[in-house]
């Protein structure tokens, strides 16, 4: 049993508040940890149990929203008046002693947690070479797992922390954990890179579920493609990479390159033709499933991932409206021309819009002829909802509407919008599709690749080639004779619509150092009905605090950095 304490102590010193082990047990006459790796059921056992610390995300952060709601691309309807965390997160109430998206313990302990599934892993790898296995090709095949898991674990805890001490083995007894330090960011990203390599080269791990139904979520070949060239993404980015190393950007582009080739050639992986339809499905399991888009899913409680019941509009008697997409999100989405309608403002406050004259675009009229993902994604005010009660519903969301505009209830839209990615508009009276969150997608890879490729090399056909695979299954026009800067700008902007809602804007505004000037305030679009006809105005919804430079990295946890001298703080914590 000492042994077993010892290998909890990095935790209880550098983890903090980690999960109950369901493996770490007292010697009651059950099992000991030298025991487990002695029966081919109990080291199968361990492994699963590696997958025990991962966060949720979707729809998971405090009270049942999605970390959109932080970002530019989504308001809380909670807040003011129900807000938990993302009140205090727009107050600024990220600190070194409270994390609001740790808050009530709906998804975060982000530090512990990671911590705690590292060391799982560890324990696991230093076991697994001598462990009792029926099947050699399972001991090759849950090795190369167990370093996915790892890599994917030193990930998650390094995209939202910066540098930390690279740990490949359980802690000894005579381990100095005061004398622990933070390395360069970089070698953080080899250990993970290396991780990711060992495994893509093991034969036995495969690229895809494609049997057990009750593997869903387990980590694959493909999965350590995708965590290896998101990693190197950040790596090559500006927050990352101040002096704009372009070693650093062919990496990542050689990543996303590998990965694309590997995925689409081996395991027939590609993009899902229809990008709505995509959200609102449970991907299927089989060697050429439907879905051959999704990496991976979330295998998660189903009940909290019921999007239509928690981020729904009061005509279908939803719970709440959830989170809500922006004024400024809106204004992303190109018109179905291609052109850019909104090319920025002429104010501080979002109010008034600079609009391309050859566009299109008629801010009387905002919602006509836009790219398709906008249709995909946000329901607005006289658009086609869903199939209500045997009819066809258009949403009502002008000031004194079914849905109406009241900023004062959870149960309405603040800003005019109602989000329609995820949600199945059909559906109503607390019923949910079940369709879980996709943590990684082919789409992300191309989009890695253009922007990485057009970094590294400037715009290539390659960088073209990669961001237009994406603009097609839309059949939204190709992109073409576009400079770097032009394309970057471009490629940014596809980033934020292809995966709005995705858990990738709120990490993008912070690799690329502009999270001050997306971050300070959120707007939107107020109807007012008077008899038949419609007028609107924009209005600005929420003022945030949390978008200085101190913002791009999350504090360690004081009760962390105070026992570890070593340890420097983050810049302005």
């Amino acid at each position: 049993m000492k042994k077993i304490i010892i290998l909890l102590s990095f935790i209880l010193v550098v983890g903090g508040g980690c999960k109950k082990d369901p493996l770490d047990i007292t010697p009651n006459g059950r099992i000991e940890l030298a025991d487990v790796f002695k029966d081919n059921n109990e080291t199968a056992a361990y492994l699963n149990s590696c997958y025990g610390y991962l966060q949720q995300y979707g729809g998971h952060y405090s009270f049942h929203t999605m970390l959109a709601s932080f970002t530019d691309e989504g308001h809380d309807n909670d807040d003011p008046t129900e807000g938990l965390a993302s009140t205090h997160w727009y107050q600024g109430g990220l600190t070194p002693t409270n994390n609001p998206l740790d808050a009530g313990g709906w998804d975060g302990n982000y530090y512990g947690n990671a911590w705690s599934g590292i060391r799982k892993c560890n324990v696991f790898l230093q076991n697994i070479d001598n462990a009792s296995v029926t099947n050699s090709s399972d001991k090759a095949r849950w090795k190369a797992e167990a370093k996915v898991i790892r890599a994917f674990y030193y990930w998650d805890l390094i995209l939202r922390y910066g540098s930390m001490p690279v740990v490949d083995k359980p802690f000894e007894l005579t381990t100095d954990f005061k004398a622990l330090s933070r390395p360069v960011y970089n070698d953080d990203i080899q250990f993970i890179v290396k991780d990711c390599d060992d495994a893509i080269a093991e034969s036995k791990l495969p690229y895809r579920i494609t049997t057990n139904n009750d593997d869903r979520g387990r980590f694959t070949k493909a999965v350590a493609y995708a965590i290896k060239s998101e990693a190197l993404l950040f790596n090559a980015s500006a927050l990352w990479n101040p002096t704009n190393d372009k070693a650093k950007w062919q990496a990542a582009a050689a990543a996303a390159q590998e990965a694309i080739t590997a995925l689409t050639t081996s395991s027939n992986y590609g993009l899902f033709p229809d990008y709505g339809a995509y959200f609102i499905t449970t991907p299927d399991i089989g060697v050429n499933p439907v879905d051959n888009e999704t990496i991976l899913e979330m295998k998660q409680n189903t009940n909290i991932s019921q999007w239509e019941f928690l981020n729904g509009c009061p005509s279908v008697h939803a719970y709440k409206a959830g989170v809500s997409p922006t004024q400024e999100l809106v204004d992303s989405y190109e018109m179905a021309n291609g052109k850019v309608p909104i090319t920025g403002y002429a104010d501080n406050d979002h109010l008034q819009p600079v609009v391309d004259p050859t566009s299109g675009y008629d801010d009387s009229k905002p919602y006509l002829n836009r790219d398709p993902r906008f249709y995909a994604t946000v329901f607005y005010n006289g658009g086609f909802y869903g199939n209500i009660n045997g009819g066809s519903y258009t949403l009502q969301s002008y000031v004194g509407g079914a849905d109406g505009f009241l900023a004062s209830d959870r149960h309405f839209t603040h800003n005019g919008y109602y989000l329609h990615k995820f949600v199945n508009g059909d559906l109503q009276d607390g019923q949910g599709s079940g369709a879980r969150y996709r943590k990684f997608r082919m789409a992300e890879l191309y989009l890695n690749l253009a922007e990485a490729e057009n970094e590294a090399n400037g715009a290539t056909n390659v960088a073209f080639t990669a961001v237009n695979k994406i603009r097609a299954r839309v059949n939204m026009p190709a992109l073409a004779g576009l400079s770097q800067d032009e394309l970057r700008q471009r490629i940014r902007n596809e980033r934020r619509v292809e995966l709005s809602f995705e858990e990738q804007r709120f990490w993008d505004v912070r690799r690329w150092k502009i999270l001050d000037k997306t971050d300070r305030l959120t707007t939107g679009m107020k109807w007012v009905k008077n008899g038949t006809t419609l007028t609107n105005t924009r209005v600005v919804v929420d003022r945030r605090k949390s978008y200085d430079t101190k913002f791009l990295i999350w504090p360690i946890p004081l009760s962390e950095i105070s026992i570890l001298p070593k340890f420097v703080q983050n810049p302005g914590w």
